[in-house]
């Protein structure tokens, strides 16, 4: 597994033009969003609960298994993103109740998807997860670590992934150049 430094550097070498950072702010939670709805209209059937009020489903599962993999990665960004996705769970199960759930979802998932692009344009790179679809589960951790690194905390992390990202970038484009 590459480590988080890894990750964050390579994400954080396309994310360096602050606009595209603020629209990653904004896009990033509502494809988020939108996903978990879609993700809470998949029942796990094989699993009955005897309590109603609780309700297994493909995003609970989803959740547990994206915040392990962030704890291996870093366990104080891990808990920022927990606290993120727990509010997410619970409105996107409240939505997933409502008749027009799907279309919800598609909605703000595309409009997730616009801020994306958007931001990109500005950057003038194309996303992380062109060349790597792990990079995907890397955008929310990279949004973390940024809102960590504006509060003056994990100024190390900080520190040691920024040099690296500006390497990467300047390799991106000096292999654009050659092309």
């Amino acid at each position: 597994m590459k480590s988080a430094v890894e990750q964050l550097s390579t994400y954080k070498s396309v994310h360096l033009n602050p606009t595209n950072i603020k629209t990653h702010f904004v896009g990033v939670p509502l494809i988020i969003w939108s996903a978990f709805v879609m993700l809470n209209t998949i029942p796990i059937s094989f699993l009955k609960l005897d309590d109603p009020t609780l309700v297994l489903n493909v995003a609970g599962v989803f959740a547990i298994g994206v915040l392990i993999y962030y704890a291996r990665l870093h366990l104080k960004l891990a808990v920022g993103l927990a606290l993120f996705i727990l509010p997410v769970l619970y409105t996107s199960y409240l939505v997933s109740q409502m008749e027009p759930a799907w279309l919800i979802a598609v909605s703000v998932f595309v409009i997730g998807w616009v801020f994306q692009l958007i931001g990109h344009k500005y950057e003038n790179a194309k996303p992380a997860f062109v060349d790597d679809l792990n990079q995907l589960l890397i955008g929310p951790f990279f949004l973390m670590a940024e809102l960590y690194f504006m509060l003056g905390l994990e100024k190390g992390l900080d520190k040691t992934i920024t040099p690296l990202a500006i390497t990467k970038r300047r390799a991106i484009e000096a292999s654009k150049k050659s092309a």
